[in-house]
């Protein structure tokens, strides 16, 4: 998957295809991630260039899919939770 250098230490960038590898995604759709921006990367090399991710931004939007995807599910479990449950038990109204 990943080329290492002289001491076994992974390289900084991964190539689309790492990407995809990582993602359990396909080459197509890890290269749709970036051109949208969802996933920052930068073109390297001479006529136009190659995408490389680099692994700590990959790892970052690993997080942020994860932390996303928890949202969601606190959001679709509050649909289906009472007042009561949501605040604790207490439930406080004004009087006037």
């Amino acid at each position: 998957m990943t080329e290492t250098d002289s001491r076994g230490v992974p390289g900084r960038f991964l190539t689309l295809a790492d990407t995809a590898e990582v993602l359990n995604i396909s080459l197509g759709q890890a290269y749709a991630l970036v051109r949208s921006g969802e996933l920052p990367a930068i073109k390297v090399g001479a006529g136009g260039g190659r995408w490389r991710v680099e692994r700590s931004v990959l790892e970052s939007y690993i997080e942020a899919m994860y932390e996303e995807s928890r949202r969601r599910s606190l959001w679709k479990q509050s649909d289906f939770a009472s007042l009561p449950e949501l605040s604790g038990g207490q439930i406080r109204t004004s009087t006037s």
